[in-house]
C-alpha cells in the first residue's frame, strides 16, 4: 500500500454554503464585539476615581504630572527653556484594610473650592467636611457635619481652624496629602475611625448636579444666592413651600452663610441637599437615564472627585445604601451650643474660631455613630475617674511569653478601678497592644490611650451587642514590662 493511501480514507465533513441569515448575524455579533471591547478599554484605562492596579498609559495624560508648587504651595508657571526637576513624592502611606461588608464603615466628606489654588492663594482649605456612617448590620447611617472654623489640634500642626488641614496636609506633602490629615484630624476630634474619603471640587458638583436634573427644596428663610462665576445673576428665593434648584444655585443654596444661624443654617441645607440628591439619583424614573449618561459623566467628573475607597467597596456600599430610607439616615451638626467662642490671629490677621465643648460633642457623636445612642449623661472628671464610673466589662488576653502575664494585668487593672470580668491567653502572640472595642464604652478607651500611649493604629472597633465583654485589652511585648 502507498504511504498515502489513508488520505483517501479521510471523509471532510460537508458544511454547506451559509445562508445569508447567518452571515448577517455573525458579522453583527462581530461588529458588536469590537464596539464594546473599545468602549470598555477607554472607558477604564485612564480610570482614576478609584484606586485600580496598575499605571494608566502615557496617552491618558494626567493635568497636575507636569505642575511644579513653590515651598508656599503656589502653582509655578512653566518655563520651556528649563527642564523640569523631577517631582517630589510624599511618603508613602498605608493603604486602608478593605472592607469586610459588615463592619460600620467612616467615610470623610470634603468639598473644596479650587477656584483659591487658581487664584494663587495655595491649596485650597476645605469649605465643607461631613463625615457620614454606614452600619450594615442594622441598615442604619448617618451624617455629622463638622463647622469649618472649629479650633482644633492638627497633628504634627498644633491649634488651628479645622478648615486648614487640607492644605497643610497638600503644603507639607504629608502621607496622604491633604486628605490623609483631614481624616486624622476629625479621628483625633471624635474619637472614631475614619476609613475612607471622598473629595469633590465644587465646579465638578455643579457639573454632577446638571447631569443628575433639578432638586427640591423647602428654604426656611429668604436667601440671596450668589453665582458660581461670572454670567448669571444672583437669585432671591422665599421661605415657604417647596423651590426647584437647579445647576449652581444648588451649590449656592448649600454654601451660603448669611443667614442669622450662619455656619449652623449653612450645614442644614447641605444635608437638606443630599436627602435630595439621594432621592433624585435613586428615583427609578431617574436611575436608567444615568446609567445611560455614564461615558460622559465619567469624562466629566474625572478630574473633580477623588477617593481612597478601592472599586469594590464602592460598589457594596452603593448597593447598601440604595436600601436604606431617610427616616434611618441619622444627622447631627456640631452648632453653637457644642462650642464657645473666641477671636485669634491667623496668618497675621484677626479670625473668629469655634472651640468644641467636648463633653457635648461626644453625646451627638455617639447619637450617630453607635446604636444604642449616648452612652451616658455628660460626664465631668479626669479620665481616671470617667473609666471607672462607666464601668466597662474587660476582657485581659495575655498575647505574650511572660508566665502569668494575663493575671497579673487583671490584678493590676482591678487595682486601677477597671471593671475587668475576664483573663485568658489571647489568639495569638502580639508585639505592640491591641484593644478590641466591642460596645460603646469610650472613656475606658480614653484611659487606655492616655495612660499608656495606645494608639489609633492599635484599636478595633468591632460591634458585637452579643459579646460577654465591652472592651478587650490583647497584651503585647510593649506592655509587658509595664504591668507589675
Amino acid at each position: 500500500m502507498n504511504k498515502f493511501d489513508f488520505l483517501k480514507k479521510i471523509k471532510i465533513p460537508h458544511f454547506g454554503i451559509p445562508s445569508i441569515g447567518k452571515i448577517l448575524f455573525w458579522g453583527v455579533t462581530l461588529v458588536l464585539a469590537g464596539v464594546v471591547f473599545y468602549f470598555a478599554r477607554d472607558l477604564t484605562k485612564c480610570w482614576n476615581l478609584t484606586g485600580l492596579p496598575g499605571l494608566a498609559p502615557a496617552s491618558c495624560g494626567d493635568s497636575n504630572a507636569s505642575t511644579q508648587f513653590n515651598p508656599e504651595g503656589t502653582p509655578i508657571a512653566p518655563d520651556a527653556s528649563v527642564v523640569p526637576a523631577p517631582p517630589v513624592s510624599a511618603p508613602e502611606v498605608e493603604l486602608p484594610p478593605a472592607w469586610d461588608g459588615a463592619s460600620r464603615i467612616n467615610i470623610l466628606f470634603i468639598g473644596l473650592d479650587y477656584r483659591e489654588w487658581q487664584e494663587n492663594e495655595g491649596p485650597p482649605r476645605s469649605d465643607t467636611m461631613i463625615l457620614f456612617t454606614i452600619d450594615p448590620l442594622t441598615k442604619t447611617a448617618g451624617m455629622l457635619s463638622i463647622p469649618r472654623d472649629l479650633w482644633v489640634n492638627i497633628p504634627g500642626f498644633g491649634y488651628s481652624r479645622i478648615n486648614t488641614a487640607y492644605p497643610s496636609g497638600v503644603g507639607a506633602q504629608m502621607p496622604g496629602g491633604g486628605a490623609g490629615l483631614a481624616m486624622k484630624t476629625v479621628e483625633q476630634l471624635l474619637g472614631v475611625p475614619v476609613h475612607y474619603y471622598a473629595r469633590i471640587d465644587f465646579n465638578t458638583f455643579v457639573d454632577l448636579v446638571n447631569m443628575l436634573g433639578c432638586i427640591t427644596v423647602i428654604p426656611e428663610e429668604t436667601l440671596v444666592l450668589d453665582p458660581v462665576g461670572s454670567g448669571p445673576d444672583h437669585v432671591k428665593i422665599t421661605a415657604g413651600g417647596e423651590r426647584e434648584l437647579c445647576g449652581w444655585k444648588v451649590l449656592a443654596y448649600a454654601r451660603t452663610r448669611k443667614t442669622e444661624g450662619g455656619d449652623t443654617d449653612r450645614s442644614r441645607r447641605q444635608q437638606q441637599v443630599i436627602f435630595a440628591l439621594q432621592q433624585k439619583i435613586f428615583d427609578p424614573e431617574t436611575f436608567p437615564s444615568l446609567i445611560r449618561q455614564a461615558p460622559e459623566m465619567y469624562f466629566q467628573l474625572q478630574n473633580g472627585i477623588h477617593t481612597n475607597m478601592p472599586f469594590e467597596d464602592a460598589v457594596k456600599l452603593a448597593v447598601l445604601a440604595k436600601d436604606i430610607p431617610p427616616e434611618k439616615i441619622q444627622t447631627g451638626i456640631i452648632d453653637t451650643s457644642m462650642v464657645t467662642f473666641d477671636n485669634t490671629v491667623l496668618a497675621g490677621q484677626a479670625a473668629s474660631i469655634m472651640k468644641p465643648i467636648a463633653d457635648k460633642v461626644r453625646v451627638l457623636r455617639d447619637e450617630i455613630f453607635t446604636s444604642t445612642g449616648p452612652l451616658s449623661p455628660i460626664a465631668q472628671g479626669d479620665v481616671n475617674t470617667l473609666m471607672r464610673a462607666e464601668e466597662a466589662r474587660v476582657r485581659i488576653a495575655d498575647g505574650t511569653f511572660t508566665p502569668g502575664l494575663d493575671q497579673r494585668a487583671g490584678v493590676f487593672f482591678q487595682s486601677q478601678g477597671m471593671n475587668v470580668t475576664e483573663v485568658g491567653a489571647a489568639d495569638a502572640v502580639y508585639n505592640s497592644t491591641v484593644v478590641i472595642v466591642y460596645g460603646p464604652k469610650l472613656y475606658t478607651l480614653r484611659y487606655l490611650q492616655s495612660t499608656f500611649g495606645i494608639s489609633h493604629t492599635q484599636i478595633k472597633f468591632s460591634p458585637d451587642p452579643a459579646s460577654s465583654v465591652e472592651i478587650e485589652i490583647r497584651l503585647g511585648s510593649d506592655l509587658a514590662g509595664v504591668i507589675p
